[in-house]
């Protein structure tokens, strides 16, 4: 079985390839997207404390998912014209209330253990923040497959690309 390179070149070449170029920017747009629940997590529990952690993880989440959508569908994927509701809009909110639900159960345990740790909100607020992080983190990556396999495909270019490969295999035939 061949290991997986982590040289700089390895790297850079997997980059340019059509998946790799779709991870990379799928990669950044969770960060934005990350960075803008984080801070609206941060904002409501714990500056405005306008409610309980899962409240407010709620508000984050719900905030955060939209740009996440539009940025995912057209930079990441390349996608243009109007969304498709069943196959792009109700998949993709149907992984954010999944990893929601994830979530919740994370900023609960965290709010309600924190003051094992800590006395005050904002060390709270922190624990409840790394907690959200922590629970979107384990989604992350088959949130990517999914996209990339079932929601946001090209069905043109890999139709074109597998009759490809098959007509440039040495010793190929059609029998």
């Amino acid at each position: 079985m061949k290991g997986v390179s982590l040289a700089p070149s390895d790297m850079r070449a997997w980059a340019s390839t059509p998946t790799g170029r779709k991870a990379v920017r799928y990669t950044l747009v969770s960060v934005i997207s990350v960075a803008v629940s984080q801070a609206v997590l941060f904002l409501t529990f714990g500056i405005l404390r306008l409610g309980s952690a899962v409240t407010c993880n709620i508000i984050a989440t719900a905030v955060a998912t939209v740009p996440s959508y539009y940025l995912n569908r057209r930079w990441a994927w390349g996608k243009t014209g109007p969304s498709h509701l069943w196959k792009e809009i109700v998949p993709f909110w149907a992984l954010a209330f999944a990893g929601l639900a994830l979530s919740i159960l994370a900023v609960d345990i965290a709010e309600s253990e924190a003051p094992q740790i800590t006395s005050s909100h904002l060390g709270t607020a922190v624990i409840v923040n790394f907690s959200a992080l922590a629970a979107w983190g384990l989604i992350w990556v088959g949130k990517f497959v999914i996209f990339n396999r079932l929601m946001f495909i090209d069905h043109g270019h890999h139709r074109h690309g597998r009759l490809e490969a098959i007509l440039e295999r040495p010793g190929s035939s059609d029998d």
